[in-house]
């Protein structure tokens, strides 16, 4: 049992630094794409191996059903908010356009 602890401390940790990374990025990239990346990618990864290194150190099987709920819920509402994000940032203005190779989105909003 001493291994699979070490195992899951280490994938906590990485985990930990993951979203670490994932705020700092959040905090330091210059545009919205740039930042909606740092926070959708590195921050769900960071969390699902948490979730995986939490495991051994739980008894229950419930404990670590609620755990797969978990990561469940995460890797479908981050997307979601993504792309709802994403959304309301190019109808406000605020996404640089001139990075952009291909705009299918304003096909779409001159349409509407």
């Amino acid at each position: 049992m001493i291994v699979l602890e070490w195992i899951g401390a280490v994938l906590m940790v990485t985990g930990g630094l993951l979203s670490v990374v994932a705020a700092v990025g959040m905090l330091r990239l210059p545009d919205v794409a740039a930042r909606l990346q740092a926070a959708t990618k590195p921050q769900t990864l960071g969390l699902m191996l948490i979730v995986v290194g939490a495991a051994p150190f739980l008894d229950a099987w419930s404990a670590i059903g609620m755990l797969v709920l978990l990561v469940t819920f995460q890797l479908v509402t981050a997307p979601v908010l993504a792309q709802l994000v994403a959304r309301s940032a190019y109808r406000a203005g605020a996404w640089r356009k001139d990075r952009l190779v291909l705009d299918e989105l304003a096909e779409s909003e001159e349409s509407s």
